[in-house]
């Protein structure tokens, strides 16, 4: 009996152990939707790797996910419909991942208070908008943006910089605005150039990706830039178009570069004139969130979450990542590793002023610095782009 003992407590152990364990990795169904195709090489698909990153990273965790939700996708479906069918599939968790989302999951969120919500995007709990279950949270993707920039700058022969941008908002006016002060640094400062010798011109085809007969076609787009001489392309749209057409260009003998968005992988379409991708690593913000919401201590709020320039391309711990592509030259390289360590360190502010937007008013004074929301609410493009801050 005295020998059995030691055998039953390690079973007991086990048990309370397995416990527990169980206890700490709550199961947890979360729902996912994405404003494009989940494999679009893009947006979408970092989202949709993100989810991915979960399940694989917390025990017992379940995505259902369901993409193009988007009114050309899926006419007449509403986002508040689709939450319904989510919830009852089991969702407790609503990822919503884009920013026209907002007035749905806002609907949503007050039609289930049982049930938790967080806009990847908007500012409904900035603003109070928001009902107590639904947060907020975006990553300050403006700092790989000015990388981008900087890279484009330093590439270009002709000094005309094009960005591909989607619809007109504050936010992809506050993307586009950073890769412009990424480029004028890189331009002014880095290379000697004079400022008015540098053209950066921004075109919106209307939505986040290409919808025939919708939008502008990014291709024609895209295609436009090269032929007035732009050499560099800086995409602010969910879809690599910027970067296809590039590579098709690069085949007939043309000079030109692009920088696609969103996806870390973005460069493998045409990797001879990828300068480097601004993406989302939305797997790390995503699982706080999901072991949070499992423990029971997700509180709803405004999250704005900051790169880690000391480990910028981490898979498990920087929000943002700037891959470098292969069409950068070696001379670039080392420039821009010493630019993101100066970001980084503080060293360099690019939100310093004076800054002013394109009709003349001031973003930023002189001996003042831009705050968070001074540089989240953006009404215009700055003053030294081209291109329109508003829609017609």
């Amino acid at each position: 009996m005295r020998r059995l003992m030691p055998l039953a407590l390690a079973a007991v152990l086990t048990i309370v152990c397995a416990v527990a364990a169980t206890a700490a990795e709550k199961p947890l169904t979360f729902g996912l939707l994405l404003v494009g195709p989940y494999n679009d090489k893009g947006y979408s698909q970092a989202q949709y790797e993100g989810g991915k990153y979960v399940e694989a990273q917390q025990p017992g965790t379940k995505m259902l996910y369901l993409d193009k939700v988007n009114p050309a996708d899926r006419p007449g479906v509403t986002i508040p419909q689709l939450v319904d069918d989510l919830a009852a599939k089991g969702a407790t968790l609503i990822l919503a991942g884009s920013d026209d989302m907002k007035d749905g999951i806002r609907e949503a969120a007050e039609a289930h208070p049982d049930l938790t919500f967080v806009h990847l995007s908007g500012d409904d709990a900035l603003t109070g908008k928001a009902p107590k279950n639904l947060g907020n949270v975006f990553s300050k993707m403006e700092y790989a943006k000015m990388m981008a920039g900087f890279s484009a700058a330093m590439t270009t022969k002709t000094g005309k910089i094009g960005f591909l941008g989607p619809l007109i908002n504050d936010e992809t006016r506050r993307l586009a605005n950073a890769a412009y002060l990424g480029a004028r640094y890189a331009w002014e400062t880095v290379r000697g150039q004079k400022p008015e010798a540098l053209t950066f011109k921004v075109s919106w085809i209307g939505f986040w990706f290409n919808i025939p007969g919708v939008t502008s076609d990014p291709n024609q787009v895209a295609g436009s830039f090269y032929d007035q001489g732009y050499d560099v392309i800086i995409s602010g749209i969910d879809t690599p178009e910027a970067l296809t057409v590039a590579g098709a260009r690069k085949k007939t003998g043309a000079d030109v570069y692009a920088l696609p968005y969103d996806f870390k992988l973005a460069c493998q379409g045409a990797p001879d004139v990828c300068l480097g991708v601004p993406y989302f690593n939305w797997g790390p913000p995503l699982l706080t969130i999901a072991k949070a919401v499992a423990a029971g201590t997700y509180k709803p709020g405004f999250e704005w979450l900051a790169p880690d320039f000391a480990a910028l391309n981490d898979p498990d711990k920087s929000p943002i990542g700037f891959t470098e592509g292969n069409a950068l030259s070696p001379e670039t390289k080392k420039a821009l590793a010493q630019f993101i360590a100066d970001i980084g360190s503080g060293k360099i502010n690019l939100y310093a002023g004076p800054l002013q937007y394109q009709d003349g008013t001031t973003f930023v004074q002189a001996g003042s610095v831009a705050t968070d929301k001074d540089i989240w609410f953006t009404p215009q493009l700055l003053r030294g782009m081209e291109g329109a801050s508003a829609s017609k």
